[in-house]
């Protein structure tokens, strides 16, 4: 499992926890929620998106970061990690798709609305699904994370 002497892993692995904390704050910082809001303006779904997208590249560059991380001692780990980071991927994708279809047709989002056709009450369920897949996802991973961190990295960084 660790091919490397031990000092090496230990300077490694101390590194790379620096460079994760440093991103784990930047992505603390732009606190995006994925709480789905009834606002009916184009503009605020263009925020919206924006924000999203800020976040899920910082929260891709954090998951790569911890990717690199468990693949010091562990690849195999490292290796289930990644598919993790792509399935992660792949719901961010498929939630800012939806969120570019509210914005082009904020009204689907009100549910104010008693003329709502099929198509957007249709939307506006995906986005609350999308939504809450993200979060348990991203929770999912960092739980991951954490078990990894507790078994492999504590006694290296300590």
């Amino acid at each position: 499992m660790m091919s490397q002497d031990p000092e090496n892993l230990k300077k490694s692995a101390k590194e790379h926890s620096e460079k994760l904390a440093k991103t784990g704050m930047e992505l603390g910082k732009i606190q995006f929620s994925y709480k789905i809001e009834e606002k009916v303006t184009k503009e605020y779904w263009q925020k919206r998106m924006n924000d999203f997208k800020k976040y899920n590249e910082k929260g891709l560059e954090y998951y790569n970061q911890v990717n690199s991380m468990m693949n010091l001692v562990n690849k195999e780990e490292a290796q289930m990690f990644l598919l993790r980071i792509s399935k992660f991927r792949q719901l961010s994708t498929t939630l800012s798709e939806t969120m570019e279809k509210i914005k082009e047709n904020p009204s689907i989002i009100d549910s104010k609305d008693r003329q709502q056709s099929l198509w957007s009450k249709e939307i506006k369920n995906q986005i609350t699904e999308q939504s809450y897949k993200c979060l348990r996802h991203e929770m999912d991973m960092n739980t991951s994370f954490r078990e990894f961190y507790e078994k492999y990295l504590k006694k290296i960084l300590e």
